[in-house]
């Protein structure tokens, strides 16, 4: 059984920043890729960043070059650095251990003046 317990999200204006962080348990974290999706109500959940077990990343477009995605192994966490939010970064963030269903609660992310 895994559990992942996402954080760190808020309320930000444009051009700010936030990080996200994914707390994993479970000893076989540092041998999974993992990675952040977001979903806008009405909308299907769409990923944003990976990361595989040895650091390897990949993003999507619409956040390349603004979003860092990064793991900590010894603490079973994986971030989400967002710099220069934009309004259409709104949306609820969740984590995923890759090829996996198991996905964490979310964490709302508001991007405005």
């Amino acid at each position: 059984q895994v559990q992942l317990v996402e954080s760190g999200g808020g309320l930000v204006q444009p051009g700010g920043s936030l990080r996200l962080s994914c707390a994993a348990s479970g000893s076989a974290f540092r041998f999974k890729a993992m990675g952040w999706y977001r979903q806008i109500p009405g909308k299907e959940r769409e990923a944003v960043a990976s990361i595989s077990a040895g650091g390897f990343t990949n993003y999507a477009i619409s956040v390349r070059d603004r979003f860092t995605i990064s793991r900590d192994n010894a603490g079973n966490t994986v971030y989400l650095q967002m710099n220069s939010l934009k309004i259409e970064d709104s949306a609820v963030y969740y984590c995923r251990l890759l090829e996996s269903n198991y996905w964490g609660q979310g964490t709302q992310v508001t991007v405005s003046s």
